[in-house]
């Protein structure tokens, strides 16, 4: 049955019926009751897009994403879409990925806006200098940030503490006698990357440690290129004792690029990567800076997006988890 033959059974108008049935407070209460109970004895169901677009409302969040080639094998980034996915469909709501060229984002951001095809956007690797932050900041439209950037105005996000992910890595390093110590690391564009540079070079700093030019080796983002960056660093004369890569994408490459040359990971070279290893090393046990339950932060940045729709502050929805430091084989005493 649908709403206008309910509206038939009842002799109302299909105004009436739909807002006795969507809980206006116009409609009186004899009214309502007549009409939830005349549609549970028709076993009526409303439809949901249409009830959605009466309250203004799509019932879907999105996220706007130019795919890299390892987005859809990195075991992290699916865990935490399915924890926004499974949130949603525990409260009949949906999420889509729109995947767009890097030239046409910021275009796409505008065209969802305008257009409201959801209700609430998820924003990914955040830069430093982020316009897209901007934009929605600017209107008003609600998201969620997924990491933090640089903006002189309120705004949710939900982000890892980056600066003490690194500084446990350069500690448990020194620990074990490590003083030339080589970072392999994102585009610093990225705000996460330019966040884990810069403890870094802090934490290197407060010790009094100069780092050699060619230990830092920046726009790493995938196997390739974390390969890459870890023959470059085998190439250095001396080179480094110890290696941190503060992505789990080019650790991948930059493990494999040891175990090629023969290195014993964990004696010859330390090795300390961001974000489990688990599911794209198999055996290698990695010693990892791991951001703890990423589908429960795919779910909780649900909640802040949710929170937001119905008048939330920005600035009240703000998180910041901690990394935790989970030892492993790749870490062993400096032997020079």
């Amino acid at each position: 049955m649908n709403l206008k033959s309910l509206a038939n059974l009842l002799g109302m108008s299909k105004t009436t019926v739909s807002r006795a049935l969507n809980g206006y407070p116009e409609v009186n209460g004899h009214t309502r009751e007549r009409v939830l109970k005349a549609a549970k004895e028709a076993g009526y169901q409303a439809n949901p897009m249409a009830r959605g677009l009466a309250m203004g409302r799509t019932n879907v969040f999105g996220i706007i994403y130019p795919p890299l080639p390892a987005d859809l094998g990195d075991p992290m980034f699916l865990d935490v879409v399915s924890g926004m996915s499974e949130a949603l469909e525990k409260i009949k709501r949906n999420l889509i990925i729109a995947p767009v060229s890097p030239q046409n984002e910021q275009a796409s951001y505008v065209q969802v806006v305008r257009d409201r095809r959801v209700d609430g956007l998820v924003v990914g690797r955040t830069l430093v200098h982020d316009e897209r932050i901007a934009f929605l900041s600017k209107v008003r439209f609600p998201f969620v940030a997924h990491g933090r950037t640089r903006i002189d105005a309120p705004y949710a996000w939900f982000d890892y503490d980056n600066a003490a992910g690194i500084r446990m890595a350069v500690e448990c390093l020194l620990a074990h006698g490590h003083r030339r110590i080589a970072m392999i690391s994102a585009p610093l564009e990225l705000n996460f990357a330019c966040q884990r540079s810069e403890s870094f070079l802090a934490a290197m700093s407060d010790v009094g440690l100069a780092i050699d030019p060619r230990y830092l080796v920046a726009d790493t983002l995938d196997r390739r290129s974390g390969h890459h960056a870890m023959l470059q660093l085998l190439a250095c004369s001396p080179r480094p004792s110890a290696v941190i890569v503060d992505n789990h994408l080019s650790g991948v490459g930059a493990v494999r690029a040891l175990l090629d040359a023969g290195i014993d990971i964990g004696k010859d070279m330390s090795v300390i990567v961001w974000g489990s290893m688990n599911d794209t090393l198999a055996g290698s046990n990695v010693t990892t800076i791991d951001q703890p339950n990423p589908h429960k932060a795919g779910a909780r940045m649900v909640e802040m997006l949710l929170a937001l729709t119905n008048g939330a502050a920005p600035e009240t929805l703000q998180e910041l988890w901690q990394p935790v430091l989970q030892p492993g084989a790749t870490v062993g005493r400096c032997i020079d």
